[in-house]
């Protein structure tokens, strides 16, 4: 089995008949899914997601792929093909087209309509190409075909890429529901088919790979939504993912038949339920949804909200409900559904949401007591079964934690293919097909690219670093007026802090610290006050850890007396 390396440099030049196959995301993490293949001098990326951020994270909107490997070849990009309508699977286009705003956009019908709906708030007009199972295109030396598959949101693909090196079948994220809502399940003929043809590399969800048997069926929730919709004595509000159709649809269906009115709340979520209903995929009497305001005035029994936040992201409507700051005031008797998983690193922002709710008197039904969730990716069971019918000649998981990649490994190895042939990447390595072997053969830059705001890379690991220590130490801002002809202090310096367990009397005994620390840098000829700054910042660091076990923040500024 083939592993990663610290010590891996850039890989060497791609021979003329080679294919080139680097995650830019999605390996070693949830999220942030993005594929790059080069072959004869061109390039095809599959996917550009986000990464939501965590709570060592502070202030961080999303984060994106590094996108430097591929920047001054811009020019180069056939096209990005989009396997669904997810945002860490297309949550990153806004921001790759900014640098290129021509690059062919591929996709379904619906995975292009979120992704235009997207980009027109980034005032971005794409160049949208819209396929379905079973179409065959060529861009550039890519022969693309689309192989239908079953997830969480409607109209997902499968991506067959054939070139000269070899084919590659990416499944994108998928399982195997054989009752799906829309009755479209993963094209397992077409896997097969392929799998005849001869599959070099099968990119696999990892997600579920720990997981034993198969996944359940969407249709598996209905009795657990009727229930909440039946029994519930006020308002029914239920989170969700912005993009999850099929949920939303199971919903609605059990409002209707309960005779509530519904209305959607969080701008997401209002924008791609229209999208969706536009489309066809989202159906529902005309007078089943209404505006927030007209059902401010109705029955509370006779009332269901869908809204956004089902992961605790603090600006998500949810939240801010459960935090007392959104106009939705929740009270005792309200039912709120939490209708969703759990992305890894969320569950403490999604346990505090919960305890908010409650403490307001909501009873909140969650993945955790009643069965209002199923997965979108496939189990153990399903996997081994692809595995068995497609019969590639290498395997590659994708989208997924380390164990989760690590598992996924495992299995295909216990369905007979070699484990030199099973090959675990992790960001930025570069695996080569060349001469029908796939092996790693270099690394490229792959760190994590913060949105902060308006801004796109301008916030760094040191900035969270300081972001963090504002947070759980405070800051201490040191001011010192030293005399320019002595170097020594004109009078004493002034502490002023902010969020520091002590004040600034405390730091009276951190004078002689800044005294001799002056006194050492005019001994050593130092005069400029960046220099002096950056020695007071050290050893009044020093000091606080050593005097009170705490390193806040420290500013120095030096005033020219």
């Amino acid at each position: 089995m083939s592993h990663p390396h610290p010590e891996l440099k850039l890989p060497p030049r791609l021979p003329k008949d080679g294919l080139r196959i680097i995650g830019l995301g999605g390996l070693g993490e949830i999220g942030r899914n993005m594929t790059v293949f080069e072959h004869r001098g061109r390039l095809l990326v599959v996917d550009c997601g986000v990464l939501f951020p965590e709570e060592h994270q502070p202030g961080i909107d999303v984060i994106l792929p590094d996108f430097t490997w591929i920047r001054d070849r811009l020019d180069k990009i056939e096209a990005i093909v989009l396997t669904h309508g997810h945002e860490d699977h297309i949550g990153g286009v806004p921001y790759l087209l900014r640098e290129r705003a021509d690059i062919p956009v591929i996709g379904s019908t619906l995975t292009l309509a979120l992704i235009e709906a997207k980009l027109k708030e980034h005032r971005i007009k794409p160049v949208l190409d819209a396929v379905k199972e079973g179409d065959r295109i060529q861009r550039g030396p890519f022969d693309l075909e689309f192989l239908a598959v079953n997830h969480s949101i409607p109209d997902g693909l499968a991506v067959a890429i054939r070139t000269s090196a070899g084919l590659v079948l990416n499944t994108g994220d998928f399982k195997m529901d054989q009752f799906p809502l829309d009755d479209r399940i993963t094209d397992l003929r077409g896997f097969a088919r392929l799998g005849e043809e001869g599959v070099d590399v099968f990119m696999t969800d990892s997600t579920n790979a720990e997981v034993p048997g198969f996944t359940m069926s969407e249709r598996e929730l209905s009795p657990a939504i009727e229930q909440v919709f039946r029994t519930a004595p006020r308002r029914v509000i239920v989170s969700s993912f912005a993009s999850h159709v099929h949920r939303i649809q199971q919903v609605l269906d059990a409002a209707q038949e309960h005779g509530r009115k519904v209305a959607f709340v969080g701008r997401s979520m209002v924008r791609n339920m229209g999208v969706a209903r536009d489309l066809g995929y989202l159906t529902y009497p005309e007078d089943l949804v209404v505006g927030f305001e007209q059902l401010e005035k109705m029955n509370p029994r006779k009332v269901a909200i869908v809204c956004t936040g089902s992961q605790g992201e603090p600006l998500a409507a949810l939240s801010r409900m459960a935090n007392r700051e959104h106009k939705i005031r929740i009270g005792a008797g309200d039912t709120v559904l939490m209708a969703s998983s759990v992305i890894p690193g969320n569950e403490n922002a999604i346990s505090n949401v919960i305890n908010g709710l409650t403490r307001w008197g909501a009873k909140v039904v969650h993945k955790g007591n009643a069965k209002v969730h199923v997965s979108g990716h496939a189990s153990a069971g399903e996997l081994v079964y692809c595995y068995n019918i497609v019969k590639p000649k290498h395997v590659m998981p994708i989208h997924g934690e380390w164990r989760h990649l690590q598992a996924n490994a495992d299995l295909a190895i216990r369905t007979g293919i070699d484990p030199e042939r099973v090959v675990i990447a992790e960001d930025g390595v570069v695996v080569d097909l060349v001469r029908g072997r796939a092996k790693i053969t270099g690394k490229v830059p792959a760190g994590n690219v913060y949105v902060d705001g308006q801004t796109v890379g301008g916030a760094t690991e040191a900035t969270l670093k300081d972001r963090r220590t504002l947070a759980e130490e405070g800051v201490v801002t040191v001011l010192a007026l030293v005399d320019a002809d002595t170097g020594a202090l004109a009078e004493p310096p002034e502490f002023l802090i902010r969020g520091f367990v002590h004040d600034e009397q405390t730091f009276s005994e951190a004078v002689p610290v800044v005294q001799k620390t002056l006194a050492r840098a005019a001994a050593e000829g130092i005069g400029d006050p960046q220099q002096l700054e950056h020695m007071i910042t050290r050893e009044v660091g020093r000091w606080s850890h050593k005097k009170f076990r705490r390193s806040p923040l420290i500013i120095s500024i030096v005033v020219d007396a």
